[in-house]
């Protein structure tokens, strides 16, 4: 790699074999298709069996994670086993050595996994609500390949919309089995969980509490994805991660039909089941979850049900509103006979003496640190990521300890944010020690190039060295710039993008390139003064010549030698024309006052 080339980019990149990027030596990595919170994904093509495929690059930020690294390539080869219709498979897993931006090496994972031709699901919800025939076909496949993969062992730990791929025929295909779980046993926090995830809007309850979770953890998911589908917005909304992940432990979500007046009692009651609190009073297996959006996309009424008057007068002592009871409950279904969703009285008032306990355990050690005993000097690291730098700032001298900022483009936390700390949340240290706050300064940005005027290959290297990534060129007819030289540069939504402008680092950047060709009009029938205008303003060359047929349409063009249509740049157009009439030749008139000769004598 050259040292241009090597300064261009900001992290890790492969290297180049022939002026292709190849991973493994077999597996071409193309145009860039997808991006999220850990990874990118590329289009490419194995070289070595010539198939299509879709290749996971992971982040620098988890590839330098050792365990991560490790537990990442059991769970890719264990997905790899996975081969159903609903589930994206994948083919391969590994790690490459990279180049980074500082000369030094590094390993970087990457996945081969089945290429989709589709749209991604979240694609689809932002278009608007679906109708529950359209969610209720969605859901099905999800469920479908939920119910093998609960069959196989494995939870997936991360359905969401941005997991689920609709092909052009309406197939549904999940993806991502196995890096979910890759995550979920690392050592990540919560709040670090939801940088990688990208977002918490998604989680079991369990899952926001760091509690184990089991294969309804995924029907929870299944049924947050069902109303946001059937609602076009998700069921709850903070200004965190945590905040998020806080409502679904505590707050019970809207009824559907509520955002949604379309809908009717029967989606809600089966949306609202599937997004019980207690895991005891959700469908139970994925097989159950299905037979019940069918029922109801099928006008049958589903086992799941909204609780009757009557139920809640024996609740509550009384009539209870709508909104009460739909707070409360969700459905009058218990679950399984055997197990009770209310603990017993002795588990309760052991869980107040727990409390109390705990209360007074807190209070002994504020006390310790106030009179000087043991512990006083130590300060344990809070959780700080996603936190503003003023705040974390804030937090860290209260706890007096010496916050140390310094700054880090990222894509995935907004600037002013913190990405990470140093030394970690949960770390003790003496008081006055110095924490390295990594605070985000947002996505790095490139100053595009001139494109405009230069040849196809140097521009597509000069968007390169830019930090920016090349998408595709189409051509264009031009009667004045040469074939292969660039007439346009655009971005990724369509718009010409000038020399100069701030792009985020990584964007796509599309050439229009010129095909040396001009469009040449049908001129048949034209005056010849109008037809070699014509052909003047084009840049083309007219060559009049006399038609070889007889034709009455004097002055005009008979015959174009010269098809209509593209025509290279310069070209001469050969153009027959029908003469002129001729003018006629006047002839002298008789005198009528001419004198009689005289007769003959």
């Amino acid at each position: 790699m050259s040292d241009d080339r090597a300064a261009a980019v900001t992290g890790p990149m492969l290297a180049l074999t022939g002026g292709e990027r190849l991973l493994a030596g077999r597996y071409r990595v193309e145009q860039l298709i997808g991006r999220g919170g850990m990874a990118e994904v590329h289009m490419g093509t194995d070289t070595r069996l010539g198939r299509r495929v879709a290749i996971k690059l992971l982040k620098s930020s988890l590839a330098n994670d050792p365990t991560f690294r490790m537990r990442f390539r059991q769970e890719a080869q264990a997905a790899s086993r996975m081969t159903h219709p609903t589930i994206v498979r994948g083919f391969d897993a590994g790690e490459e050595t990279v180049l980074e931006s500082g000369g030094g090496e590094a390993q970087l994972p990457f996945i081969v996994m089945e290429y989709v031709d589709g749209r991604l699901l979240k694609d689809l919800i932002a278009e608007g609500p679906m109708t529950p025939a359209e969610a209720g076909h969605i859901v099905g496949g999800i469920l479908t390949a939920l119910e093998y993969s609960h069959a196989a062992g494995v939870v997936h730990r991360d359905i969401k919309p941005g997991n689920v791929m609709v092909t052009r025929s309406g197939q549904i295909k999940v993806m991502d089995f196995g890096i979910a779980r890759a995550i979920s046993d690392s050592s990540a926090t919560v709040a670090q969980t939801t940088v990688i995830l990208g977002t918490a809007s998604y989680f079991s309850p369990e899952q926001a509490k760091g509690e184990t979770v089991d294969p309804r953890s995924d029907l929870y998911s299944t049924g947050v994805v069902l109303f946001e589908m059937l609602t076009g917005r998700v069921p709850f909304k903070g200004d965190s991660p945590i905040a998020v992940a806080y409502q679904h432990v505590s707050e019970r979500p809207e009824a559907p039909s509520r955002l949604n007046p379309a809908l009717n009692d029967q989606v809600d009651a089966v949306v609202l089941r599937a997004m019980e609190k207690d895991r005891v009073r959700r469908y139970q297996s994925a097989q159950d979850f299905r037979a019940d959006v069918d029922a109801v996309v099928a006008g049958r009424a589903p086992i799941a049900r909204l609780p009757t008057v009557e139920l809640q007068r024996d609740l509550f002592g009384g009539e209870a509103s709508a909104e009460q009871v739909e707070r409360r409950l969700a459905f009058d279904d218990p679950g399984p006979a055997t197990t009770s969703s209310r603990p017993p009285a002795g588990l309760i008032w052991a869980g107040v003496l727990f409390v109390v306990a705990v209360v007074v355990a807190v209070g002994l050690w504020v006390t310790s640190i106030a009179t000087g005993n043991f512990g006083a000097d130590d300060r344990t690291v809070p959780a700080l990521t996603g936190a503003t730098a003023a705040t974390a700032q804030s937090a860290l001298r209260g706890l007096q300890l010496n916050p140390v900022v310094v700054r880090e483009n990222s894509s995935t936390v907004q600037s002013g944010n913190v990405i990470r700390t140093s030394p970690g949340s949960g770390v003790v240290l003496r008081k006055g020690e110095s924490v390295r706050l990594v605070v985000s300064t947002g996505t790095a940005q490139s100053a595009v190039p001139t494109l405009v005027g230069r040849s196809e290959s140097d521009a597509v290297a000069a968007i390169r060295r830019a930090g920016l990534d090349y998408g595709s060129s189409t051509t264009q007819h031009s009667q004045d710039v040469a074939q292969g030289v660039v007439i346009a540069a655009k971005s990724e939504d369509g718009a010409e993008v000038m020399p100069g402008a701030s792009l985020d680092r990584g964007s796509t950047i599309d050439l229009v390139v010129s095909d040396g060709q001009v469009q040449l009009p049908d001129l048949t029938g034209q005056p010849v003064d109008q037809a070699t205008s014509t052909v003047g303003s084009l840049g083309l060359r007219a060559d009049v010549v006399p038609a070889e047929v007889p034709c009455d349409q004097p002055g005009t063009v008979y015959y174009q030698v010269t098809k209509a249509g593209p025509v290279a740049q310069g070209s001469t157009v050969t153009l027959q024309a029908c003469p002129a009439a001729p003018t006629p030749t006047p002839t002298a008139p008789v005198p009528t006052d001419a004198a009689t000769p005289p007769p003959a004598g």
